[in-house]
């Protein structure tokens, strides 16, 4: 059985990878800007980095990650969020039930969790995620514990699975997650019913779950059920999908699937912005600017290089220091001469965490995470 599942997988990614569609075909997705398509149905679209130089990412920029086609609109007066399992009493909760709850915001970085796949040597099969997998938004809903509440969570319930409205279709399993009740009873973990303030289908509303620094899949959209369970389950979309290896493999080597372990929580991380890579500059002073963030710590301080490693000089950083939420940094530079630069940028976080050089390769390309590196021309004036 586990051999199966395995090969549905593997399956699933190739037949991603084949439907993968160009951004000149000239495919656009209503409400987005020129994005890079990988997919058009179900839609998965990245964000070039240019686009990422605020601290909350516009809607229209935010990337879009699909794993089956997104649900026909959904009625708000019909919607439904069915409360079942180890709880006092099954209940069917409203938009207005979840309007009435005590609404919070949280900024939150989102991130797939196969962002930086096309990085990795030897190279993977999946969608060729680059760098724009990612996005920053300020989330707002109720606490997920305040909306359990209303049916009473049995306290020996230790997971809660949850399942959006997008179904399976053909061969494709349903998505459905499951993560443990203490990360479900944080504070920050909301049944977000508004993005930036607004409620965009395609990013998941009516309401979505938000699990600040853990991985994108956790993240689930259009949520209609909410399980609370004593073990943990989920189905194909959390074994065999979605695991890392517990230590570093060989490069090429299958992990066995006791070697593996769920997804949770998010490496630390930065991102070039500006200059573009490859880009030709003129000889003159210039601002190196990009993003930083940490799953679930916050960013203690960014370094960049303009010399390939050789010299680091610290970034001046953005005033949020948040758990969950990204930074921005900038640094001022002129070069010196005209020439061929390689301009690193490094992060270290709130625990300690340094971005490493060569992340840990995995068999299924997950959570890449290292230095990031453009290259520039720069040219006389």
């Amino acid at each position: 059985m586990q051999a199966n599942r395995r090969q549905l997988f593997a399956a699933l990614i190739a037949a991603a990878a084949a439907r993968k569609i160009k951004a000149a075909d000239g495919i656009t997705i209503p409400g987005k800007r020129p994005l890079i398509l990988h997919n058009d149905r179900p839609e998965d679209l990245e964000t070039p980095v240019k686009y990422l130089n605020t601290w909350v990412t516009p809607l229209d920029a935010f990337f879009v990650r699909q794993h089956i086609p997104r649900p026909a609109a959904i009625d708000p007066a019909k919607y439904r969020v069915t409360i079942s399992g180890m709880v006092s009493k099954e209940s069917q909760i409203t938009l207005a039930d979840l309007q009435k709850l005590p609404q919070h915001t949280v900024p939150a970085t989102l991130e797939c969790t196969g962002n930086g796949r096309a990085f990795y040597t030897p190279k993977l099969p999946g969608i060729q995620w680059g760098r724009g997998g990612v996005g920053n938004a300020e989330w707002t809903g109720p606490r997920l514990s305040d909306v359990l509440k209303l049916a009473g969570v049995n306290t020996a319930a230790k997971f809660l699975e949850i399942d959006g409205a997008d179904s399976g279709v053909m061969q494709t399993p349903d998505f459905v997650r499951c993560m443990p009740m203490e990360k479900v009873m944080h504070p920050a973990t909301l049944l977000a019913l508004k993005m930036n303030g607004e409620t965009p289908d395609i990013h998941g509303v009516p309401a979505r779950l938000v699990v600040p620094g853990w991985d994108g899949t956790s993240w689930v959209k259009w949520v209609i059920r909410l399980t609370p369970t004593a073990k943990e389950s989920g189905g194909f979309f959390m074994n065999p999908g979605y695991r890392y290896p517990k230590y570093a493999l060989p490069p090429g080597t299958p992990a066995r699937p006791a070697e593996l372990e769920v997804i949770e929580g998010m490496p630390v991380k930065s991102t070039l912005t500006f200059p573009e890579d490859q880009s030709k500059i003129t000889l003159a002073p210039m601002v190196i600017r990009g993003f930083a963030w940490a799953g679930e710590n916050a960013i203690e301080r960014v370094e960049v290089s303009t010399d390939g490693g050789a010299k680091w000089l610290p970034a001046q950083l953005s005033t949020q220091k948040l758990p969950f939420a990204w930074r921005l940094f900038n640094l001022n530079w002129t070069p010196k001469e005209p020439g061929y630069y390689t301009i690193l940028s490094r992060a270290t976080d709130t625990a300690g965490r340094v971005q490493p050089i060569v992340p840990a390769w995995n068999p299924s390309g997950y959570l890449w995470n290292g230095i990031d590196k453009v290259g520039i021309t720069v040219e006389k004036a």
